[in-house]
């Protein structure tokens, strides 16, 4: 991990706030590229009726398009909870370097919990993964939300 991981993991968690209040699932996802954040996003699944507008999703697309490039070399990805496989998947193939996630989806992750499509051997690319930062902020904002709904 590195000292600049928590300042970008905190601005991932405050996209997932906004998440929450816009009634999505909380999930933030920042990408940076040589230390600069080159694409931001939040779940919008609720409001763009889509089914793939995860965080991931929607940041993936900022950065290439920044970048101009359809590889994210070098990039470091933070998200305020483990990928789904969908996302995963597009993280291997958009040649993601680094992969930092606050807390696991023990339903659904794929890195590490379900599945762990980042780091599999099948694959072509494989993605260095670190977990943990955050955790407890980003799991109360998880449950808190789901929480709500169910009342």
């Amino acid at each position: 991990m590195y000292a600049s991981d928590a300042t970008f993991m905190q601005l991932a968690l405050s996209l997932a706030r906004r998440a929450a209040d816009e009634d999505e699932v909380p999930v933030g996802a920042v990408i940076t590229h040589n230390g600069q954040v080159i694409a931001k996003a939040y779940n919008q699944v609720e409001t763009l009726r889509d089914p793939t507008a995860h965080a991931e999703m929607l940041a993936i697309t900022q950065a290439a398009s920044t970048l101009g490039e359809k590889w994210l070399y070098g990039c470091t990805l933070y998200v305020t909870v483990e990928p789904c496989s969908m996302c995963a998947g597009a993280l291997v193939l958009a040649r993601l370097k680094r992969l930092v996630y606050a807390t696991e989806d023990p339903k659904a992750g794929a890195c590490g919990s379900v599945f762990n499509l980042v780091e599999s051997r099948r694959l072509n690319h494989r993605i260095e993964c670190h977990h943990g930062l955050f955790k407890e902020d980003c799991s109360t904002l998880m449950s808190g939300f789901f929480l709500k709904k169910r009342q």
